[in-house]
């Protein structure tokens, strides 16, 4: 037991010893409740890693929101999407807190909003007090949780960025998880990567089988290699009293007892995130939805997450040489799975060369790139790709077959068309959409100018003009016209589009604005009473509301309270 106890000690300690030093009591945690997470810092999301803790409220909203430290609101955003209402705070030391998908904020902080949203007449705002405006003391209650923006249900985001506002890992400065499980391996991979690299004969990738161990590690059955070759790996981390399945704190790999290799998720910044698509092997998870982490960096991949990198983490396996590589996956807690792998070093015979698919569209990562064919031209700025690649490009009609999404963009490339063959009132109610699941057409936004429609993308796939002749629809949930509604608390309206999307939408009580808050997850819009913008016994309401390409539906409606 002694000897137990000792290992962990030296584990966490070894852990410690490489974190950033940072303040360990400065910052509380922000909410009255056990800390369980329902998503870790730097998990692996959709083109970006978490810059912050998922703290899960206990499926309820409305959970007081306390500042983590004492300091002043220097920022408030509120967007339909994102971080939906979100609050940040900077502190003397330097550091920023971040609370987002609040549901409201505390009194102080909702009358000032209010007063900005009313006079700006928008519900979208983004505010930046004054130093001092909105002082805060630590533990003071300055928002109540929800599930606004991009939440996929009712929790809390919670950030801490350092002084140039890099997101940095809210458990490096003393916040306590409860966490006694280790990470999961959910699958090994190796990648033959030079020319003449091969891996059991052959210059694919592979998957390669675990065999688990009673002291709960892995091995594999010996590998037969030669050449330059990288492993990745599938893995997740469970933590105490929750089942999401959340991002590992650690990566390292380790050639005949020398590391390689070491990937940390303790902090990094906005510019990079979209890197995460070099990290992971982007090819696979488009068709299979698992992310394997690449434990070897590819050319032109500037992530900071990596450390102790030899070789960039490819192994040269020569012949006739035996070599023992190890994987170790570690959580914050320090818990680890390790997978110890034996490779043989043998060159193969007649092994198949790798096959690579080329096309007449050649695009190199550094160097812009063009091509136009039927009314369609495409431009691919320097800097878009992250690897020369041959394009898949054909043309059908209106419709541009735009590669596969199993290569990932980094910046935005422009697709255009000439519409100079549709009359000016066909193309006031065009667009251009991406195909998607069964040819749907989704609005993606279109820049017209004069006969040309431009929009900017960052996902291969088909493209095409669509047209929307259908004004939106609208509906109210809680009133109707003529009501008395004196008991009411709020007025709610649902409305949705079928095609292009919601653009805009504006509501007024007798002739007056009033704000009403959209939720595009249930397509709702709600007006609060407690506002005090409504004070008369006869109201008329007005909403129109407008979509992407200008069709536009007006609902009006005579309602009563006292």
């Amino acid at each position: 037991m002694k000897f137990y106890f000792l290992i962990a000690f030296i584990a966490i300690t070894t852990i410690a010893k490489s974190q950033p030093q940072v303040p360990q009591d400065y910052f509380q945690k922000p909410l009255d409740i056990p800390l369980v997470l329902a998503g870790t810092f730097g998990e692996l999301r959709s083109n970006h890693f978490h810059s912050g803790l998922d703290i899960k409220t206990q499926q309820r909203e409305g959970l007081e929101v306390k500042a983590a430290a004492p300091g002043y609101v220097s920022r408030i955003k509120i967007q339909h999407y994102g971080y939906g209402k979100a609050l940040y705070i900077q502190h003397p030391n330097g550091y920023t807190t971040v609370y987002g998908h609040l549901q409201r904020f505390s009194p102080e902080i909702e009358a000032y909003v209010k007063k900005q949203q009313y006079a700006n007449e928008t519900y979208e705002i983004e505010l930046f007090p004054e130093a001092g405006e909105l002082a805060v003391d630590m533990g003071e209650l300055v928002a109540f949780s929800g599930n606004t923006g991009g939440s996929g249900g009712p929790h809390l985001h919670f950030e801490i960025r350092d002084g140039s506002q890099r997101p940095m890992n809210p458990q490096l400065f003393g916040l306590q998880i409860q966490d006694h499980q280790k990470p999961i391996i959910d699958g090994l991979f190796v990648y033959p990567k030079g020319e003449d690299a091969h891996v059991n004969n052959s210059t694919e990738r592979q998957k390669i089988r675990l065999i688990p161990l009673k002291d709960g590690s892995f091995t594999t059955e010996k590998l037969n290699a030669c050449g330059q070759v990288g492993f990745g790996v599938s893995t997740v981390d469970q933590l105490d009293m929750a089942p999401n399945r959340n991002g590992v704190y650690k990566i390292e790999a380790n050639l005949n007892g020398d590391q390689v290799f070491q990937l940390n998720f303790d902090q990094f910044s906005f510019s990079e995130t979209r890197h995460l698509n070099q990290l992971i092997d982007y090819e696979y998870y488009s068709s299979n939805r698992d992310r394997i982490q690449k434990l070897f960096v590819d050319e032109n991949n500037p992530l900071s997450l990596y450390a102790n990198i030899q070789s960039e983490g490819r192994l040269n396996i020569q012949d006739s040489l035996n070599y023992n590589y190890t994987i170790k996956v570690l959580d914050f807690a320090g818990n680890e799975s390790i997978i110890r792998i034996p490779i043989q070093g043998k060159s193969g015979n007649n092994i198949q060369a790798r096959k690579l698919e080329e096309t007449e569209y050649f695009a190199q990562a550094d160097q812009p790139f063009s091509t136009e064919q039927n009314g369609i031209d495409v431009y691919i700025p320097k800097g878009s790709l992250y690897q020369d690649t041959y394009l898949d490009i054909s043309y059908q009609g209106d419709t541009i077959k735009f590669h596969r999404d199993d290569t990932p963009i980094h910046k935005n490339i422009t697709i255009g068309f000439d519409v100079s063959k549709y009359q000016p009132a066909e193309k006031e109610k065009m667009f251009i959409a991406r195909l998607g699941y069964r040819g749907r057409p989704s609005y993606s936004s279109t820049y017209k100018k004069g006969n040309r429609f431009t929009t900017g993308v960052r996902t291969f796939g088909d493209y095409t003009l669509a047209s929307d002749t259908k004004a939106p629809w609208i509906n109210p949930v809680n009133f109707s016209d003529g009501q008395w509604i004196s008991n009411n608390t709020t007025l709610k309206v649902k409305i949705s589009d079928d095609l292009s999307g919601i653009q805009s939408y504006r509501a007024t009580v007798n002739g007056k604005f009033i704000l009403m808050e959209y939720e595009y997850k249930n397509n709702t819009l709600t007006y609060d009473f407690n506002d005090g913008a409504v004070t008369e016994t006869e109201n008329n309401f007005k909403l129109v509301v407008t979509d992407n390409v200008g069709n536009t539906d007006t609902y009006e409606a005579k309602f009563f309270r006292k």
